[in-house]
């Protein structure tokens, strides 16, 4: 009795690892048909005949972005979309960039972890685990150094110098999304009722109001 329940504690784990991240391949490689009227779980496959090396490779990541914006960053993908090849493979890239203390803002990415390394300048990095601790893990980092966010766990990026910064992130799925924090909350289509979210943080209606008009 005591080996079946052994046993079964085993398959359980290995079945929670296997369907962990993106689903494993099961052939050489799948690369995505972006023009596919089929729905399936990522993409329909392009047929192998039609294949060419440029279905995966990307050029670009070299060049910064353009950090012209409010929040002074901005992420280069480098996922499905953009890399036909990486269907099925379960991995991503992204560069992120930096102006003087811009911020990618919290957020989370709900079907991947995530290591970055810093190339150029100082970040300040960290995730919140999740309720009850809602512990902050946060670490100032330098050129050369990693860090590692959970999946689906709240995080954020900052430049904390006075130069341009950037990193590249390695992410483990093909298409980890985001949900960046303050556009959901705030920036919503329909928008969630004002005073849900005035209860939920506390403020005067009028607050929320104001905030929602800048998304």
């Amino acid at each position: 009795m005591a080996k079946n329940i052994l046993l079964c504690c085993v398959l359980a784990v290995a079945c929670t690892v296997a369907v962990a991240s993106d689903p494993s391949p099961l052939q050489d490689f799948c690369v995505a048909d972006l023009n596919s009227q089929v729905l399936v779980n990522g993409f329909a496959c392009l047929d192998p005949k039609l294949v060419t090396a440029d279905n995966f490779s990307l050029s670009g990541l070299d060049k910064p972005g353009n950090v012209s914006n409010p929040q002074g960053s901005a992420i280069t993908p480098a996922t499905v979309g953009q890399i036909p090849g990486l269907n099925t493979l379960g991995v991503s890239l992204v560069r992120i960039d930096f102006a003087p203390w811009g911020v990618v803002s919290p957020h989370t990415h709900p079907r991947a972890s995530e290591i970055l390394v810093v190339i150029e300048g100082t970040l300040l990095v960290g995730f919140v685990t999740s309720n009850p601790d809602n512990k902050l893990i946060t670490k100032v980092l330098q050129k050369g150094d990693v860090f590692v966010f959970p999946e689906g766990l709240i995080h954020f990026q900052q430049n904390v110098g006075y130069g341009n910064a950037f990193s590249f992130s390695g992410l483990s799925s093909q298409n980890p999304g985001v949900v960046l924090v303050p556009d959901t909350v705030f920036g919503s289509t329909p928008h969630i009722a004002t005073d849900v979210l005035a209860k939920a943080f506390q403020v005067d209606k009028a607050i929320v109001d104001q905030i929602e008009a800048k998304f």
